[in-house]
């Protein structure tokens, strides 16, 4: 099999039952009877409305990453910045110039895909799509923060540096990680090109 032939494989079970198991603030909890291979296989799993994140890059290849609280895991980690496809109707990429501009009050000039990833397949359906912005500047207005967004800190990082720090264990955030990642190989693809 060649790379171009490698794929996801969208799959279509007969559904059986669908039910709302925990309806929550952010996303729910479901669980589904379904057949697949014969057998009738029941599976709990995190609801979730997707996201958007960006790789924010300037001219000197410098990362934008911030460090915010997250309950779960008890830390402050290093991320870049991210937000739920929570206003109805809206494409990733508007959500991700919004998640921009709400956490670091910032806009960009170019934007482009980047990745498109599952954070967690066996647990939950949310597909984050992580786009790189370049030519930033200050947004025309900035945002009020609260709860856990009240005391982000931003940090502009090199790119290689950020790399590093995903590698030797040092930043574990996933979409951070699969952002500096992708960004850092498209970089290289380009200048390979040149």
């Amino acid at each position: 099999m060649s790379s171009a032939e490698l794929h996801d494989e969208h799959v279509t079970p007969d559904i059986v039952a669908s039910d709302l198991v925990y309806e929550g603030h952010v996303w729910d909890v479901r669980s589904e009877t379904f057949r697949y291979n014969g057998a009738e296989l029941v599976r709990e799993f995190v609801a979730h409305p997707g996201a958007a994140a960006v790789v924010a890059l300037d001219d000197e290849n410098r990362v934008l990453l911030i460090q915010q609280y997250r309950h779960p895991i008890r830390t402050r980690d290093w991320e870049i910045p991210a937000g739920l496809l929570d206003v109805a109707g809206e494409p990733p990429m508007e959500a991700a110039k919004r998640e921009l501009a709400e956490e670091v009050d910032a806009v960009a000039r170019e934007w482009e895909p980047l990745v498109s990833v599952f954070t967690t397949p066996g647990g939950n359906d949310e597909v984050i799509h992580v786009f790189l912005a370049r030519g930033l500047s200050a947004a025309d207005e900035t945002f009020d923060r609260d709860e856990e967004e009240a005391d982000i800190r931003t940090e502009w990082v090199p790119l290689d540096e950020a790399v590093s720090a995903v590698l030797e264990g040092r930043m574990r955030n996933g979409i951070l990680s699969v952002g500096v990642l992708a960004a850092s190989e498209r970089l290289r693809r380009g200048a390979r090109a040149l």
